[in-house]
């Protein structure tokens, strides 16, 4: 058999695409010329500033800071030959490939003058093979982005991105064009283009599902090692017949039914297998390597069952909280993978095992630190506002992406497409729009039936495997007299809950676990007008005691689980366990106590 190269390393979440990573590429993040211009060429536009990429426009590190409706922007720098050497462009039969991790939210892209390509989402990775416009050049090349994101759009997937001008509420400043991160990347002609994992704990199995970048040549072989610390757990090599590939890989070791769970991923134990994924052709001269790029699985499986959340077939109890993904300097985009790696240290610290990213599908980045230090992750996106024909397409096509960015991420546990019926605003009453929630989740178990899928969190539930409720009652006393026995929740599920919302729109019940996925919002240190939470405290004694009231109570119940609002002070939401810079507003040990009742 063919010796192939080590595999890429993990690079410690650096690389923007952390399951699918390969050692040749350049960062092209840093700075680039900026504009604010209605225009339809480059050739029109005058790039009078500059702005550092990443950071959306109107966040204080782009460099520019205007909040105001940008509507349309413009991008610009240059390709230069040293760009194409870091990307490790030098064997003949490679392909260049541009890369952006997220731009919202319609994007065209020129490269030296040629239109390479356009992009519609606004949370979705893209990428444009530049291989011919950057061979016929003779020297730096021009790189130009467009983006429009018109901020009036009900029928856009928003999330949190508020349409008046300013903040108001619950929503936030927008994000208009790049925030995540853009790169170049060398890969052979024929290479892994897309690849999904799909653990199987009692059959002892890893199944891979491979894109191929084109249909394979005869004689094509594709190749995966799984390893743990050195150890190689397994090997597959299957002949390529088609451009999509699945293969199933058996795990020896896991057969001994006494140690099958050391192996295991959890929160307590985040252990990852590492993986390489060869693809060689064979011709006259024998065997020739065409891709080797490396990944990383976690073994464990979710499900649930008798009104219980299951990891790994044991129950376990979800002590989640509200993220909203948003910092002041610089909005929803990460000041840095640093900050995404300490933002999943701090909320293990306060003891939460869980996080439910709130309105937005987080950068790749963050759920591969969730999945090396162990935290649990809903999977969330940003919802359109209005309900119509166009608002359905649009969610619809980002959210089927999303999933299929994500779905092998083992800390990725729940898929939530709507929240708060955001976007199907009268499921109530117009069967279209039960039938779209209905849809989505359908859609969601057809594309991952692996996970629970909740169809609408909080209330006005169509098809959820886990039901989920928001309330924000003030006190204990009130939680315990909805959530403190069985038969109180029953009684609740089955009628109008604490928001005036039906909490289901079906009538058969199932035994489906009950979450209190929204709750808490005690605001404290409040610093302007308008800042505000769902209740207040006065000081940091009244802080403390409102926490352990709330928490105490939920801890108590008959739920299944919890999610606490929020993480951290979010614009003029000033209801975080941190404040907007991350600095706990009690003690890391008093809020863990509180949090974990220990």
């Amino acid at each position: 058999m063919t010796a192939y190269p080590s595999r890429p390393s993990r690079q410690d979440g650096a690389y923007p695409r952390p399951q699918l990573q390969r050692q040749r590429w350049a960062d092209l993040c840093g700075t680039w010329d900026f504009a604010v211009a209605r225009a339809a060429t480059p050739a029109e536009v005058d790039f009078d500033r500059q702005i550092t990429v990443p950071f959306p426009p109107e966040s204080p590190a782009s460099g520019v800071g205007e909040t105001g409706y940008l509507g349309e922007v413009w991008y610009r720098r240059l390709l230069s030959p040293s760009d194409l050497t870091a990307a490790g462009l030098h064997e003949q039969g490679d392909r260049l490939v541009l890369r952006f991790g997220a731009v919202d939210y319609h994007a065209r892209v020129w490269l030296g003058g040629a239109f390479v390509g356009a992009h519609t989402g606004g949370q979705t990775p893209f990428g444009f093979d530049v291989t011919e416009v950057v061979r016929g050049a003779d020297g730096p090349l021009e790189l130009v982005v467009q983006a429009v994101d018109d901020p009036h759009d009900a029928a856009q997937p928003r999330g949190k991105q508020d349409w008046q001008r300013e903040p108001h509420v619950i929503w936030y400043h927008r994000t208009t064009g790049i925030w995540q991160p853009v790169w170049l990347e060398a890969v052979p002609a024929q290479h892994v283009a897309e690849l999904a994992w799909a653990p199987d704990v009692p059959g002892a199995t890893v199944a891979a599902a491979v894109r191929l970048a084109q249909r394979p040549a005869p004689g094509t072989w594709l190749t995966v090692q799984v390893s743990h610390e050195g150890e190689l757990l397994a090997e597959q090599r299957v002949r390529a017949l088609d451009q999509d590939v699945e293969l199933r890989v058996h795990l020896s070791r896991q057969a001994n039914g006494q140690a099958y769970e050391e192996l295991l991923w959890s929160p307590e134990r985040p252990t990852l297998l590492d993986a390489t994924l060869s693809v060689e052709t064979d011709d006259d001269g024998g065997a020739r390597r065409s891709d080797v790029v490396g990944s990383y699985l976690g073994l464990r499986s979710v499900a649930v069952a008798h009104g219980t959340f299951l990891l790994n077939d044991r129950p376990y109890y979800l002590r989640s909280v509200l993220e909203q993904g948003y910092w002041p300097q610089t909005h929803l985009a990460a000041p840095s993978g640093d900050a995404l790696r300490e933002e999943v240290e701090l909320i293990r610290e306060l003891g939460f095992n869980s996080v439910r990213v709130h309105q937005k599908a987080e950068d790749p980045r963050f759920l591969y630190w969730a999945d090396r230090l162990g935290l649990t992750v809903w999977g969330e996106t940003a919802n359109a506002y209005a309900f119509s024909p166009r608002s359905v397409e649009q969610l619809t096509r980002e959210w089927v992406e999303l999933v299929r960015r994500d779905v092998s991420h083992p800390s990725v546990v729940t898929w939530v497409p709507l929240n708060e019926s955001w976007g199907v605003q009268h499921g109530a009453h117009d069967p279209a729009q039960r039938h779209y929630a209905i849809g989505l989740a359908n859609l969601t178990r057809a594309l991952d039936p692996t996970r629970p899928v909740v169809s609408n969190d909080g209330w006005e539930h169509t098809d959820s495997d886990i039901l989920s409720i928001h309330d924000y009652a003030p006190t204990g006393a009130e939680l315990r007299a909805r959530y403190g026995s069985a038969e109180a929740v029953r009684e609740l599920l089955g009628g109008i809950g604490p928001a005036g919302r039906r909490i289901q729109l079906r009538e058969d019940v199932r035994d489906q676990p009950v979450m209190l996925t929204e709750f808490g919002g005690v605001s404290f240190a409040a610093r302007h007008e308008g800042d505000w939470g769902y209740s207040t405290a006065s000081d940091a004694g009244d802080f403390e005691a409102r926490l352990r009231d709330l928490l105490d109570a939920v801890r108590d119940s008959a739920l299944a689980g919890f999610c606490y609002t929020q993480l951290t002070d979010t614009g003029q939401e000033t209801n975080g366990l941190l404040d907007e810079n991350r600095r706990p507003k009690l003690p890391v040990e008093t809020l863990r106590s509180i949090i974990t009742g220990r």
